[in-house]
């Protein structure tokens, strides 16, 4: 099966495209320290004109260490793993995401500085969940066990549980990847074996034929016949008798 009919190929872009993220972020934060600046005012700052550069500005800015950190390791995951699963639709789940759960931040959010890549992980993380849910393909199902399981905690923060962080961030994050979930087509290619065919019939399959109607296991069908080595009736051997010329006698 070539990588068009089966989207599951690791490229050097399931690595390369997270670490870009990775990096950007991490020298955004790093320019902060190194120089002096601060780009808290270029995050989202809801139902203001100005606030809208924030929608693609603010998940590069991160206001601690501890912030940054948190948000790297999950973006960098689910990031990949977007890329791997979801190649075709790679760019759109990301584009859609980004805009998406920035514009319900804009929306919705207090009025203050909405800073940080989180609405954006909680963009993958839900489309992930959702999707793996939705199609029932196995492997979807599996990576979204899988996420839950790594970060089935985050759904806390989608509630105003700390002051501090942005759950309007969150909250549009988590809604924009079900969104996308329900209404992004996937393609992907589903494995069928022989037997799942509509053209499969079992009584011209060689090894279905060993069956009987009971299901029990015929090694050998009366139409078949073993083959064996021929063997001859007779054999003929031949001895050789070496004599000593002495002979020793013991009594």
């Amino acid at each position: 099966m070539n990588s068009k009919q089966h989207p599951f190929v690791f490229t050097p872009a399931v690595i390369l495209i997270p670490f870009l993220f990775i990096f950007s972020i991490w020298l955004v934060y790093w320019s902060e320290v190194r120089f002096g600046f601060r780009f808290n005012d270029y995050g989202v700052y809801p139902r203001t004109l100005k606030g809208l550069r924030g929608i693609v500005l603010s998940p590069f800015i991160h206001g601690s260490m501890k912030h940054l950190w948190n948000n790297t390791v999950p973006l960098f995951l689910l990031s990949a793993a977007i890329i791997y699963f979801y190649r075709s639709q790679r760019w759109t789940i990301f584009i859609i995401g980004l805009f998406g759960s920035g514009i319900i931040t804009w929306l919705i959010g207090r009025e203050a500085n909405h800073i940080g890549a989180s609405g954006f992980i909680y963009v993958l993380m839900s489309f992930i969940f959702f999707k793996g849910i939705i199609t029932g393909y196995y492997r979807f199902v599996a990576v979204s066990l899988i996420i839950m399981f790594l970060y089935g905690g985050m759904l806390w923060y989608l509630f105003p549980i700390e002051s501090h962080i942005s759950w309007e961030g969150h909250l549009g994050g988590f809604v924009t990847g079900f969104l996308l979930a329900v209404f992004l087509p996937v393609i992907y290619a589903k494995e069928t074996y022989e037997w799942e065919k509509k053209e499969f019939i079992p009584e011209d399959d060689p090894f279905m034929r060993h069956f009987d109607e009971n299901g029990n296991f015929i090694e050998t069908l009366p139409n078949e016949v073993e083959e064996e080595l021929p063997i001859k009736s007779t054999f003929k051997v031949n001895y050789i008798y070496v004599g000593n010329s002495k002979i020793s006698e013991e009594e």
